[in-house]
């Protein structure tokens, strides 16, 4: 998908469709602006360069 940029709102679209959710037209605005407000947030934690050593938790702990 590389080059390919993701649209939200065919997202919520087909997302709607395949869960078989109702989504109302009045709603629908809403749903796709917390979706683009997600992507934004999660460019920021993807874009964010890991060293290679870095390995994962097996718990969290605060």
């Amino acid at each position: 998908m590389e080059g390919q940029e993701f649209d939200v709102g065919e997202y919520v679209d087909q997302m709607a469709l395949l869960l078989d959710l109702q989504l109302r037209d009045e709603y629908r605005d809403g749903v796709v602006a917390n979706f683009e407000r997600i992507k934004a947030i999660a460019h920021l934690v993807i874009s964010f360069p890991l060293p290679e050593e870095v390995e994962t938790a097996p718990v969290f702990e605060p």
